[in-house]
């Protein structure tokens, strides 16, 4: 049986019920099996996995969507992590038996439903994009909700590819849907509360600035951990590895006499980027790989 893999992020970090509301929806589509799910209160986001096959996927993460309209209301929504959505973006993954293309045809017919039946706006990210300027996710949301609610009213290029071309949904915005290879989301907390250290590290290492390659890469401070991050989406680990990753955040923040706390890996990753002894190696933080490994959950 074809499996694809989806994850939907949501702006809300903040509020377990309303995350538990939204699995609720995303669940109770037959072959849908949530595998994963994690809350940040910083960044008030959710990243929620789940895998099923490929027309019970469109239909769970539409209810997801949904669900989502119903309960979290930007206009009342502050994080970290830059958003333009209630929902704010859905990657389809190809597992077994699927594949990139399949992946991308899953993606557009989401996308044309959530614009139509929701009237929530929708761009098509990275396999899924329908113009080069919109293959990159920062590309894509990176003056957040309140501008691009501004912007996307007076400036044809920032016209969505489906539903409303001129303005955004009042309270769930726009949301962005793709389809990509697998992503590792890997954070590196560092001793230090100078926020501005993990950004200039952020800024190096990032591949659109000439860092390493699959790497995206943002500064952020921690309330509840009293230090700053550096939070990363590695999206060619077998290009650069996580502890490739962290040695070099290693260096330049040892360069400026700062040391790294601890590392986390948010949400899953595959078998073969977590190498043995991995995780005492880059200080990985209450790693668990039965619970984080995507074949030990999957039964691959």
């Amino acid at each position: 049986m074809a499996l694809v893999e989806c994850v939907p992020n949501f702006s809300e970090g903040r509020r377990p019920e309303v995350v538990d509301a939204i699995l609720a929806a995303i669940t109770a589509v037959p072959g849908a099996r949530r595998i994963d799910h994690s809350l940040d209160a910083n960044h008030n986001r959710a990243v929620v996995t789940f895998v099923a096959p490929p027309g019970a996927a469109v239909e769970a993460a539409f209810r997801g969507i949904a669900r989502a309209k119903d309960l979290i209301d930007l206009t009342h929504h502050q994080g970290e992590h830059p958003r333009i959505g209630a929902t704010d973006v859905v990657p389809f993954v190809p597992l077994e038996g699927s594949d990139m293309a399949e992946c991308v045809r899953l993606a557009h017919q989401l996308g044309a439903r959530v614009g139509r039946e929701l009237e929530i706006p929708v761009y098509y990210y990275e396999a899924a994009a329908k113009t080069p300027a919109r293959k990159n996710l920062p590309d894509v949301r990176n003056i957040g909700f309140e501008k691009l609610r501004d912007a996307v009213a007076s400036d044809p290029t920032r016209a969505p590819d489906e539903g409303p071309k001129d303005h955004l949904h009042p309270t769930a915005g726009a949301t962005v849907i793709g389809a990509r290879a697998f992503l590792i989301a890997y954070n590196v907390n560092l001793e230090t509360k100078d926020v501005a250290i993990a950004k200039d590290i952020a800024k190096k290492i990032r591949e659109k600035d000439g860092g390493l390659k699959g790497i995206k890469a943002m500064g952020f401070w921690l309330d509840d951990l009293q230090c700053a991050q550096v939070s990363m989406n590695v999206c060619d680990f077998e290009s650069t590895g996580l502890e490739r990753v962290y040695r070099e955040i290693e260096s330049l923040s040892g360069a400026r006499g700062v040391a790294i706390r601890e590392s986390e890996l948010v949400g899953l990753a595959p078998r073969k980027a977590i190498t043995a002894g991995l995780a005492a190696r880059v200080k990985l933080r209450d790693f668990d790989p039965r619970k984080q490994v995507i074949e030990e959950l999957i039964g691959g």
